[in-house]
C-alpha cells in the first residue's frame, strides 16, 4: 500500500504565534522610531500616572513610561535569548558530534561531564556560573548556555551515532569524501531540524531564567529596562500599585506562551513530515 506523502500544514496556532513573536520584535527593534519616551527618563513630577493617552500603560514611581519600559525590556530578553541559543547551538552540536565521531574513551569522558550537568537544575548551575563570573548580561548569556549545551550535545551525539553506520554514510567514505563533508552532507540537515525544534521550546524557559536572575539582581542591572529589573524594582509596591508589577508579569507570561506554541507546532510539523517520508 503507498504511503500518503501529504505534508502536514504547519498549524493555524503556530502561525500566529510566529507572526506576534516576528511583530514583537520588530517593534522593539525599531522602538525609538515609534516611542516617544526614553526608557530611563525619570519624572519625579508624574510618578504612579495612570494610563492615559500620554502614558499607555502609566508611569512607575519614578516616573518613568512603563509601556516603553516594557518594549525596551523585550529588545533586551529576545536578543540575550537569541545569543544564549546561537552559543548553546554552536557547543552542543561541535561537541555532540565530536562524541559521536570519535567514540570510545573521548565519548565516554564527554558523556560523564554531560550527566554532572545533568544531575543538578539549570537554575542551580546558572547561579553558580553567575557567581564566579559575575553579575551583567553578557556574563548570564555565557553562564545560561554553560547550563544548557549538554542537552543537546547528547541528542546530536545520538543522531551521529544512528547515522554513521548506515549504508550511505559508509558509500560515501568509500568514495574517499572527508569526515568534514560527509558530516555536512548527510548528518546536519537532521541535526539542525531537531536542534531548531528544542532551541524554540527552550527559548521560553531562557526569557524566564534572564528575569529571574534579574530579578534576583545577579543579571541586568537598574536602571535598564528589563522585565525582570521592573519586577524587582516594583516589589515593594506589589500592594499600593500591584500594575507596576503586574504588567511585565504578564510580558513574561505571553512571550513564553508564544515560544513554548511555536516550539510545540513546529515539532508537530516537522514530525509529522519525517514520518511521512520514512
Amino acid at each position: 500500500m503507498q504511503k500518503n506523502l501529504t505534508h502536514k500544514k504547519f498549524s493555524l496556532s503556530g502561525k500566529i504565534s510566529l507572526s506576534l513573536i516576528v511583530f514583537l520584535a520588530l517593534f522593539a527593534l525599531f522602538a525609538p522610531l515609534f516611542l516617544p519616551y526614553v526608557p530611563n527618563e525619570i519624572a519625579l513630577d508624574s510618578k504612579f500616572a495612570p494610563p492615559s493617552f500620554v502614558h499607555f500603560l502609566g508611569t512607575d514611581y519614578l516616573g518613568r513610561d512603563i509601556f516603553t519600559r516594557l518594549v525596551y525590556g523585550a529588545r533586551i530578553s529576545l536578543g540575550a535569548s537569541l545569543a544564549i541559543v546561537c552559543l548553546i547551538l554552536f557547543f552542543g552540536i561541535s561537541i555532540g558530534s565530536i562524541s559521536g565521531f570519535i567514540g570510545g574513551r573521548v565519548d565516554k569522558i564527554i558523556m560523564r561531564i554531560c550527566d554532572l550537568f545533568f544531575s543538578l537544575p539549570t537554575i542551580v548551575l546558572s547561579l553558580f556560573f553567575v557567581g564566579i563570573l559575575g553579575s551583567g548580561l553578557s556574563n548570564v548569556i555565557i553562564a545560561i548556555a554553560l547550563t544548557h549545551w549538554a542537552w543537546y550535545a547528547r541528542i546530536v551525539r545520538s543522531i551521529v551515532f544512528g547515522l554513521k553506520n548506515k549504508e550511505f554514510v559508509l558509500l560515501s567514505k568509500a568514495y574517499g569524501t572527508s569526515a568534514f563533508q560527509s558530516f555536512k552532507r548527510n548528518m546536519l540537515a537532521p541535526i539542525l531540524t531537531q536542534c531548531l525544534v528544542l532551541a524554540s521550546m527552550d527559548i521560553g524557559h531562557i526569557i524566564l531564567h534572564i528575569a529571574g536572575l534579574s530579578f534576583l539582581g545577579l543579571g541586568v542591572q537598574p536602571p535598564l529596562a528589563e522585565w525582570g529589573v521592573m519586577l524587582s524594582d516594583c516589589k515593594d509596591y506589589v500592594w499600593s500599585n500591584p500594575e507596576l508589577v503586574l504588567y511585565p508579569g504578564v510580558a513574561l507570561f505571553v512571550s513564553i506562551a508564544l515560544f513554548n506554541i511555536l516550539g510545540d507546532s513546529l515539532r508537530d510539523y516537522l514530525d509529522s513530515n519525517l514520518e511521512d517520508l520514512k
